[in-house]
């Protein structure tokens, strides 16, 4: 007798249908990026999981963790698992083990990454709503947030990179938008710009997509104000590194031009004539090189510069998409079977997901 076809579970394909129409994997740069579904976990009708799908950045062990307490199906981590040919899947590796237990639990894997990156109205035009004041951005309002069984919220008292004792230092994270919702009051009103792909895409159905975002002032604009809009649109970090020519002081540097991108922005970012580069992170010689032509950075540890983007927009767009996927679904391909009688949708952002970097901040 012939084993029948192993398929994953039917909510998971909706899923998946969904994020590919949000941000087609066209728009991903295949040349270096590992975009898309990375680990299709098969279907076990009788062990179906539940119709949650957790958002996160890295697809790290707490997050497996959570993934498997929550009762996810899917995990959409913005960052991919794999992003080297694998000759061997085994216990030892960490990263290797962690997709090993979610296929034994029946959770799929699928990573946007650059697909979101270029994506008009994706996580570069994000970031350049935040420098810029959007409205847009700044006025859309979280779901609400859903108390978590049986999975354990992250709590203050749990932060490792808090140091207990009585200690004159105390390491602390950047904070998620899962766990500090973002000021929406602006000190300042939006700014007039123009902006454009650094990198522009031709891609059908897709206008204006591309790498990374230069974003043009009608007037100029000072420095410490697009440092305050930064930091309301990212929830209030403790701090973030700035930097600025030598011989100059962020209360008179004005700025006309930002080169915008999300993430590592030093090899797209360099050679752009722009006053300020917005960006997660820079090598130490990218930002000497940038101050020392009289351009400013600002940047925001790697990942806190994408993090917001989950809660703040995929979230909403997910919510709605894999709801109506669902539905078509389920009415193409229903056969009375438990796979499709639950008819609710449920979007979670990881509270575990980090960036390893905190900011040690001296108290006494």
């Amino acid at each position: 007798m012939a084993a029948s076809a192993a398929r994953c579970a039917p909510f998971s394909r909706a899923v998946v249908n969904s994020i590919r129409k949000l941000y087609p994997e066209a728009l991903a740069d295949k040349s270096w990026d590992n975009t898309g579904l990375l680990l299709e976990a098969p279907f076990d009708p009788a062990r179906r999981r539940s119709n949650t799908v957790l958002l996160t950045i890295d697809l790290t062990k707490a997050v497996v963790d959570e993934a498997i307490e929550l009762d996810a199906s899917v995990i959409v981590s913005y960052h991919p698992i794999i992003f080297k040919g694998l000759k061997s899947i085994t216990l030892a590796n960490g990263q290797q083990q962690s997709l090993l237990r979610l296929a034994a639990e029946g959770i799929s894997v699928y990573s946007p990454h650059s697909a979101i990156d270029a994506a008009p109205g994706g996580l570069n035009d994000w970031l350049a709503d935040i420098i810029t004041g959007t409205p847009a951005v700044l006025s859309q309002k979280s779901s609400p947030r859903r108390s978590r069984s049986p999975a354990k919220a992250f709590e203050e008292d749990d932060d490792p990179f808090v140091v207990k004792g009585g200690s004159a230092y105390k390491l602390q994270h950047h904070p998620s938008p899962r766990l500090q919702p973002f000021d929406r009051k602006l000190t300042v009103t939006s700014a007039a710009h123009d902006r454009d792909p650094v990198v522009p895409l031709q891609v059908e159905g897709a206008p204006g997509a591309g790498t990374g975002r230069i974003v043009k002032f009608k007037e100029r604009q000072t420095l410490s104000i697009l440092i305050d809009r930064v930091a309301r649109g990212l929830g209030k970090p403790k701090g973030f590194p700035v930097a600025v020519p030598q011989g100059k002081s962020i209360t008179e540097i004005t700025v006309s031009s930002v080169g915008i991108c999300a993430g590592s922005g030093g090899g797209l970012l360099s050679g752009l004539d722009v006053d300020l580069l917005f960006t997660g992170e820079l090598s130490h010689h990218e930002a000497l090189a940038a101050i020392e032509r009289g351009t400013s950075v600002i940047t925001l540890f790697h990942s806190n510069s994408e993090r917001g983007f989950l809660d703040d927009v995929l979230r909403t767009q997910l919510e709605e998409s894999v709801s109506q996927e669902w539905d078509r679904l389920r009415a193409d391909e229903n056969d009375g079977s438990d796979a499709f009688q639950d008819d609710e949708v449920t979007i979670e952002v990881s509270e575990q997901d980090r960036d390893p970097y905190g900011i040690v901040v001296q108290t006494g």
